[in-house]
């Protein structure tokens, strides 16, 4: 259970400090964060709205409690990069510019597989079958 919860929180953390790092330009309206949602054709009002959200569904991860929010948070992280992802592609961004977004991704599966691996050793019903 000990290496099951450390590597879940390096995944969360990670997660947590990438996702924050956007949220916050976003939340602020800075102008390079509203340039960037101006060359992908997205209104700057979005922009607040989105850091906001990001912000909540960071906190919803990060809390203990609330196991059906944090899902609805896991989901709504999803959501988000792949509309970002989406959008570059939409515009003919070269993959260089998304293609980082894999990293997120990869963050956010890491972070719930093994919150639900966590989830389970200590209700004790072993590890997690996902299928």
């Amino acid at each position: 259970m000990k290496k099951t919860k450390i590597i879940y929180w390096i995944f969360t953390g990670i997660l947590s400090a990438l996702i924050l790092m956007g949220a916050i330009p976003d939340l602020l309206s800075v102008p390079e964060a509203l340039a960037e949602f101006k060359r992908l054709g997205y209104p700057a009002y979005l922009s607040p709205f989105l850091g906001l959200a990001k912000i909540l569904g960071i906190i919803a991860v990060l809390t203990p409690r609330f196991p059906r929010l944090k899902e609805w948070a896991y989901a709504g992280l999803f959501f988000d990069l792949t509309g970002a992802m989406y959008s570059g592609i939409s515009i003919g961004d070269p993959a260089s510019r998304w293609a980082p977004i894999i990293i997120g991704y990869v963050l956010i599966f890491g972070s719930y597989i093994f919150y639900h691996r966590l989830t389970a050793e200590k209700s004790g019903r072993g590890q997690l079958n996902v299928a």
